[in-house]
C-alpha cells in the first residue's frame, strides 16, 4: 500500500470514528497532495508525499513559534495537535549523531573547504537525506562541518 492510499484510508477511520481534529487535518494534507498532482500533473510517489509532508509540518512550526509568540496559546496548541497528526506519515527521523556524520562524509565525497561550498554541499545532502532529517538540523550540521574543514 502506497503512502497516498494509506493517508486516504486513515481519513477513512477518522470518519468512522468521528475524529473531527484529526480528520480535518488529513484532508488538509489530501487537498495539498492533489493540488500538486493537479499543478505538476503528476502521479505522486511516497518519497513526493514524504516530502509535502514534511513541508506541511515545517509551516506548522512555523506557525506554533508564531502563535506562542502572539500569545495565543490556543492556535499554538491546534497547529500542534496537527503537527503530530501529520508526523505519522513521516519516516523515522534521523538523530543529530547520525546527521552530522552522514555530513561529514558528504563533505569529504566533495572535497568541500570553507562556508563558500555551502549551496554544493547542501545540494547533495537534500538529495540524500530528504525526508529521513530535519533540513533545519542538517543545515547547521552542514555548517558546523565546513567551518571544521
Amino acid at each position: 500500500m502506497s503512502l497516498k492510499e494509506k493517508i486516504t484510508e486513515d481519513m477513512k477511520t477518522a470518519m468512522r470514528a468521528k475524529d473531527s481534529e484529526r480528520l480535518g487535518t488529513i484532508r488538509l494534507l489530501l487537498a495539498a497532495l492533489k493540488q500538486k498532482e493537479v499543478d505538476e500533473r503528476v502521479e505522486l510517489d511516497d518519497a513526493m508525499v514524504v516530502a509535502i509532508v514534511d513541508k506541511l509540518v515545517k509551516q506548522r512550526k512555523d506557525s506554533v513559534a508564531a502563535f506562542t509568540q502572539g500569545g495565543r496559546q490556543d492556535l499554538a496548541d491546534k497547529e500542534a495537535a496537527e503537527i503530530k497528526v501529520l508526523e505519522v506519515y513521516l519516516p523515522q527521523r534521523m538523530s543529530a549523531d547520525e546527521v552530522a556524520v552522514e555530513v561529514k562524509a558528504i563533505v569529504a565525497e566533495l572535497g568541500a573547504k570553507g562556508p563558500g561550498d555551502m549551496g554544493k554541499v547542501m545540494g547533495t545532502v537534500k538529495t540524500r537525506l530528504a525526508g529521513k532529517a530535519d533540513m533545519g538540523q542538517v543545515s547547521a550540521a552542514v555548517k558546523a562541518a565546513l567551518s571544521g574543514a
